[in-house]
């Protein structure tokens, strides 16, 4: 292997491979902003106060995104803290791109879970608990927006213990309703108070420690409630505990507020003493492969034309065991073929830096990998490889056309780049043309990027024809022409796999054909398969 396992080890230890995720608008992206922020990478966030006036966030890069004040696209930062390096994998918000979501959570150690103070919990965040759960992710949790009018923090822990069934460690405690933060008490150090100095727009923060028998702290109107509120957890033994929190049954939470950059740096020092450095990994035939073991490395995204002066195609890489160096022959498990890796870059945003080395934990950007899909698996020397990425439940459908026929050279082959990146399913048929194939989604939303992409990165406009289906059920060829003949029901080919989807208009178009023709195959798609 190159370089020795101790050096592996010491550098994997530096790692902190961490997602943030939350709902829509409860301001992950603004996290992410802040965090880079407090670590010195970027002079100013690139979020201020409402949407209107919201400028370009390092890691929302697409054009859709900065237009539209969304993110619809996972994104990487790495950035050192200190003799750490962080790589923070910002993710999509939307429930519409949970497909992206979820392959980001195979590639971190850690998440972070943010919530909206006002909001509490929300469908979305359930959602990819319980994938992280799955994954046995760790979690830590900030409660974000304690600036504004929200709900009682003693409230939003127990909302948080009994909807998702894991207990909490708060690690910070707010001085003041939300919606009146005048400071934050660390439990670890309860005899200071930490207050802040906001600025418009949170473009810098200064923060003070002062004795909580300072008159300074006396003066603060919610420093008497917030020390009954600690006494009680203090009594109840809602201490942070490493243990279980690395098993997944404990949450340690901060409060804050993203936008004025309040709470932050807690939050950012937390990652660093509690969040796991990269374990090893478990393989697809139930074993761990040690992270100085030689190298191997996981995809978990692949996107194309990330910079328009680049126009190229980008596979995202985690490293999980070894070292990689710029240059080295790597086994790709899928094919058996060799890949050179000649063009490797570390990512921040859509900015990238030529990476000539990179350890346990870190993100590789392998340029111009055309041969890869998510979930495969890089390795040197012996076989390995990594379990696959889960399969998802499509329930939109639409068939997409070039809106002029003299650009279906370019309108195929963006259909067929999307695909392979995991934007869409693409689903053909014996006697739908290849001109008009059909899409598959989670979310509708995601119709919209393919939309976007199609005209602006490969210059072929199209239109999309809704269709009437809503369920899609694993079939086999058995069972093909008989389905095909049933009414409200029509049998393709996922072109990613080969695998045949029987779309069906609705559960009971379904559910009569499984009673009409039991011997049928109609079985569910696995969602959360490892």
């Amino acid at each position: 292997m190159h370089g020795s396992e101790s050096t592996v080890l010491e550098q994997a230890t530096r790692r902190r491979t961490f997602a943030v995720i939350s709902h829509p608008d409860a301001g992950k992206s603004t996290l992410t902003e802040a965090l880079a922020l407090h670590a010195h990478v970027i002079g100013e966030a690139g979020a201020v106060h409402g949407k209107s006036g919201r400028r370009g966030v390092a890691s929302d890069w697409m054009a859709m995104e900065q237009e539209r004040g969304i993110s619809v696209t996972s994104a990487v930062m790495q950035f050192a803290y200190g003799d750490v390096v962080m790589n923070l994998l910002d993710t999509p918000g939307h429930a519409d791109f949970s497909e992206d979501t979820y392959r980001v959570l195979s590639a971190v150690d850690c998440a972070v879970m943010l919530l909206d103070a006002a909001k509490g919990l929300e469908p979305q965040t359930l959602k990819l608990f319980e994938v992280c759960r799955h994954r046995r992710v760790p979690i830590i949790t900030f409660i974000n927006k304690w600036d504004r009018p929200g709900l009682d923090a003693l409230e939003l822990l127990d909302e948080i213990e009994q909807r998702l069934a894991i207990r909490t460690t708060p690690v910070t405690w707010p001085v003041g309703v939300a919606g009146d933060l005048q400071g934050l008490i660390d439990r670890r150090d309860p005899a200071q108070v930490i207050r802040f100095t906001r600025s418009t727009g949170g473009r810098a923060a200064t923060e003070s420690r002062i004795s909580a028998d300072a008159d300074a702290a006396r003066e603060l109107s919610g420093l008497d409630a917030a020390e009954d509120e600690l006494r009680l957890l203090d009594a109840v033994g809602a201490d942070f505990d490493r243990e279980t929190f690395l098993e997944g049954t404990s949450t340690p939470v901060f409060f804050g507020s993203a936008v004025s950059n309040i709470g932050v740096r807690l939050l950012l020092d937390a990652i660093v003493s509690i969040a796991p450095s990269p374990t090893p990994r478990l393989t697809l035939e139930g074993a761990r492969r040690p992270v100085q073991a030689p190298f191997s490395g996981l995809v978990f995204k692949v996107q194309a034309n990330m910079n328009p002066a680049h126009r190229d195609r980008i596979a995202f890489v985690r490293v999980c065991s070894g070292v990689f160096e710029r240059g080295m022959v790597l086994n790709h498990a899928a094919t058996g073929r060799p890949f050179t890796t000649k063009f490797a870059n570390a990512m921040f945003g859509q900015n990238r830096t030529v990476v000539e080395q990179a350890y346990p934990g870190d993100i590789v950007g392998l340029v111009n990998a055309g041969a890869l899909r998510p979930g495969d698996t890089l390795h040197e020397g012996e076989p390995v490889q990594f379990p696959a990425m889960p399969t998802f439940a499509p329930e939109h459908f639409v068939t997409v056309r070039t809106k002029d026929p003299s650009r279906s050279k370019q309108f195929r082959r963006g259909v067929t780049q999307l695909e392979s990146e995991g934007v869409v399913q693409v689903l053909t048929s014996d006697f739908r043309g290849g001109h008009a194939p059909v899409l598959a989604a989670v979310g509708p939303m995601q119709f919209e990027v393919v939309l976007h992409r199609l005209e602006h990165e490969f210059g072929a406009p199209a239109v999309l024809e809704p269709l009437p289906y809503k369920l899609a059920r694993r079939t086999d060829q058995a069972s093909k022409d008989r389905l095909n003949r049933m009414r409200g029901v029509e049998v393709l080919t996922r072109t990613r796999d080969g695998i045949l989807l029987a779309l069906f208009t609705d559960r009971w178009s379904m559910d009569r054909a499984g009673a009409d023709a039991p011997e049928l195959t109609i079985e569910p798609l696995n969602i959360t398969a490892e």
